[in-house]
């Protein structure tokens, strides 16, 4: 049985689809989302308001990383590096749905800016590509690395009582901590200064403007 690989023009043209349903659809998720286990507890207003932007804060992380991944791996050097890519951007996929469905819950909604974040990050994902799979898997650790961070530091930030947040940003953590681990096994490298020091700053203008926007 033959098997068709993509071209260039096939795998552009699927990069759009998947643009589209990430900033415009509704993803679905393979895995169920952890909160679903856990109680709704009572939210003031205060409160819902500041799980809200902490999770479209979260949302849109799951945005870019979508974006990363979808650019990273458009210009891999090696197929199994893309697959490597692909695999670690499903799970990102449950990631995202599960923020979608906390934000409805919360009676929120995600970032505006969102189709600006998706084409920012798919630009920095495949100039990482372009650098070579090292380099690009670096990217992978480091941004894994940033991301489980600020998801602690989430998890600290949101109400006490608002457990069911709490139970999605953890099963998150877990699966970045795992990503970042598996990048560095296949060979991706430390970024040189001052790379890590601008995508730290990066994401904190973005967690800032899309807490509120």
């Amino acid at each position: 049985m033959n098997v068709r690989s993509l071209s260039p023009l096939d795998r552009l043209l699927a990069g759009v689809e998947r643009a589209l349903e990430t900033v415009a659809g509704a993803p679905e998720a393979a895995r169920p989302s952890p909160a679903l286990a856990v109680e709704e507890a009572e939210l003031d207003d205060a409160e819902r308001r500041h799980a809200a932007g902490l999770m479209r804060i979260n949302h849109t992380g799951e945005v870019c990383a979508q974006a990363l991944y979808d650019g990273q791996a458009a210009l891999a050097r090696s197929e199994e590096n893309r697959q490597h890519l692909q695999h670690a951007a499903a799970e990102e996929t449950d990631h995202l749905a599960w923020c979608a469905d906390r934000l409805k819950e919360l009676d929120s909604r995600p970032s505006l800016l969102n189709p600006l974040w998706y084409a920012g990050s798919y630009a920095i994902g495949a100039l990482a590509a372009l650098a070579g799979d090292p380099v690009s898997l670096g990217f992978v650790v480091e941004t894994e690395n940033q991301v489980e961070a600020h998801l602690a530091e989430h998890m600290d930030t949101l109400p006490p009582q608002d457990d069911r947040s709490r139970a999605v940003l953890q099963q998150m953590q877990d699966d970045e901590i795992r990503h970042a681990h598996n990048a560095r096994e296949r060979g991706g490298i430390d970024l040189p200064f001052p790379i890590p020091s601008v995508m730290h700053l990066t994401s904190k203008l973005m967690k800032t403007v899309a807490y509120r926007i």
